[in-house]
């Protein structure tokens, strides 16, 4: 039996319904970006989640200045002997990127039907606005304009 998607918009079908695989260790997510810099082009949209998402895909070497932050900013404040932070749908050619930021985790590391968004989001697809794509099931609205009525 086949499932049918909740999601229509192709973005948000992926970020949800795709298939991502962890950089667990440090080493793997250092490999990880050795195997991305040279595949970095002009066609990459880096989305920081809580923003808007941007309407045109970021220059090669804004890309490239980011990979270094980012994982600058990962290595300081997530003091681990692992990373697990970090999943894209290919470790070889990754189009997709998701970037947990450190201090919003959560449940990312375990399973959850609704796990925090990622802080960063770095893709070939254009974005749309996560926060306003995934928002919570009306009858939860509902029940929380109930309750403040």
């Amino acid at each position: 039996m086949q499932q049918i998607s909740q999601y229509s918009d192709p973005y948000v079908k992926h970020f949800k319904e795709g298939r991502f695989e962890s950089l667990m260790r440090w080493e793997q997510l250092e490999r990880f970006w050795n195997i991305l810099r040279p595949q970095v082009d002009d066609s990459w949209y880096v989305y920081a989640v809580g923003e808007m998402a941007p309407h045109t895909t970021s220059s090669k070497e804004n890309v490239l200045d980011f990979i270094d932050e980012i994982d600058q900013l990962l290595r300081k404040e997530h003091d681990e002997r692992y990373c697990g932070i970090v999943y894209a749908d290919d470790h070889q050619s990754p189009e997709f990127i998701k970037i947990f930021d450190p201090n919003n985790l959560g449940v990312s590391c375990g399973f959850s039907d609704n796990p925090p968004l990622p802080g960063w989001v770095m893709s070939k697809m254009k974005p749309v606005n996560l926060q306003d794509a995934l928002q919570p099931a009306n009858n939860r609205r509902r029940w929380w304009q109930k309750i403040f009525a």
